[in-house]
């Protein structure tokens, strides 16, 4: 009999055993390999303190860090026809969709709200990565859609929120037909003199980048994203050749006249909110005014009596 293996072993184990340590407890900084105790993340906006490395949130995470006071009204999305082309590869499209759904909450890679920030009342709409690669489907696309109209009927701005890998594609041409979709959204709302401020964050790819992302009036970027249509790997296959360090970052893209501003997260409700009230040539209104949203533009769960 093995007395240490058999007798001191097994007491070790159970008093420092991971079983009872949440997973996430600690969460490494991709850049530095540092250590950061999650709460102290989570109050820092999911910036990491030393670094500054921005790390992915979720769309409701942003949606509270943006509103002031984490207050903001759903707006519901449209229904659409799942699944058209009964696409299947290593698994079904409709179980994709399911498993997206139980990991986040979510029915789609879109989340639309309205709130105030600063005073000013604003619609937001926010893409989740984790959703699908925040893939633009039929779904998504309707959503845009929605974010556009319920801004014109509101007589309000749009903030949107980009992070994808592009088109969807188990959604073929269905998908790629949201691109032209979401750019007669932007020109009906700059036909109405209401402004589109586009923040780009980590990674923005694809045929967004070739559609509504790159449509605003403003384009604000987060340090470090990666933005582009085609990724660095397959340009490089492509031209066979080396590309620049940094190319595709939001700094170099800075440098190079793509986006006008690369602002940290800390500091991007306060720099919205100062562009916004100087494209809207007028003050912010009152803090105190109650949010409104008409019955039918509201998600059910913020309508009266739901």
């Amino acid at each position: 009999m093995n007395w240490i293996t058999n007798f001191v072993r097994p007491k070790i184990n159970s008093m420092l055993g991971r079983r009872d340590i949440p997973e996430n407890l600690w969460i490494k900084d991709p850049e530095s390999g540092e250590m950061v105790f999650h709460k102290d993340l989570e109050e820092n906006q999911y910036v990491i303190p030393s670094s500054g490395h921005h790390m992915k949130i979720s769309a409701k995470e942003r949606l509270k860090f943006f509103f002031d006071g984490g207050a903001y009204t759903l707006i519901e999305n449209p229904k659409v026809f799942v699944d058209p082309l009964k696409f299947r590869d290593e698994k079904r499209y409709t179980d994709r969709l399911r498993d997206a759904k139980a990991k986040t909450g979510l029915e789609d890679a879109i989340l639309n709200a309205s709130g105030e920030i600063e005073g000013l009342p604003i619609i937001a709409t926010v893409q989740d990565f984790a959703f699908m690669g925040g893939s633009l489907g039929m779904a998504a696309g309707e959503a845009i859609a929605n974010a556009f109209e319920t801004a014109l009927v509101m007589k309000r701005p749009l903030v949107l929120f980009a992070a994808s890998g592009g088109a969807r594609m188990q959604e073929g041409i269905l998908s790629l037909m949201q691109l032209p979709r979401t750019t007669v959204g932007v020109d009906r709302l700059k036909e109405a003199g209401l402004p589109y401020i586009v923040v780009l964050t980590n990674p923005t790819t694809g045929g967004v980048t070739a559609s509504y992302a790159m449509l605003g009036d403003v384009h604000i970027a987060e340090p470090g994203a990666l933005i582009g249509f085609a990724g660095p790997r397959v340009i490089e296959q492509t031209i066979r050749e080396k590309l620049p360090e940094g190319f595709q970052r939001s700094e170099y893209l800075m440098e190079h006249g793509m986006v006008d501003m690369v602002v940290s997260r800390l500091e991007m409700k306060s720099t919205v909110a100062r562009l916004l009230k100087i494209l809207l040539k007028s003050p912010a209104a009152s803090a105190g005014e109650p949010e409104m949203l008409p019955p039918a533009l509201a998600a059910p769960e913020a309508r009266p009596g739901a």
